[in-house]
């Protein structure tokens, strides 16, 4: 059988966050600090919908709330932080 990939940029499979759920993961961070799903470049932005869906199945839909997220962050230019203070 093909695996599923959930988190593709962690390539992390649907069987592995299924026994991260069966190991006691009740939330979106508890997955995310198992498996590394939603730690790649996309910031979870890609699988997070997916892997809630997974997490609905065992928990109620409201009581999953979202992880904390974070900007990717990029190198920036004090001048450009100067020039945008006056806009």
């Amino acid at each position: 059988m093909k695996e599923e990939y959930i988190c593709r940029c962690e390539e992390v499979t649907r069987k592995e966050i299924e026994e991260a759920i069966a190991d006691g993961a009740t939330t979106l961070a508890g997955i995310k600090r198992r498996t590394r799903a939603g730690m790649g470049l996309c910031q979870g932005r890609t699988c997070q919908r997916l892997i809630t869906q997974m997490l609905a199945n065992v928990k109620d839909k409201a009581e999953i709330t979202p992880p904390t997220s974070r900007p990717p962050v990029r190198a920036i230019k004090i001048g450009e932080i100067v020039e945008g203070e006056d806009e």
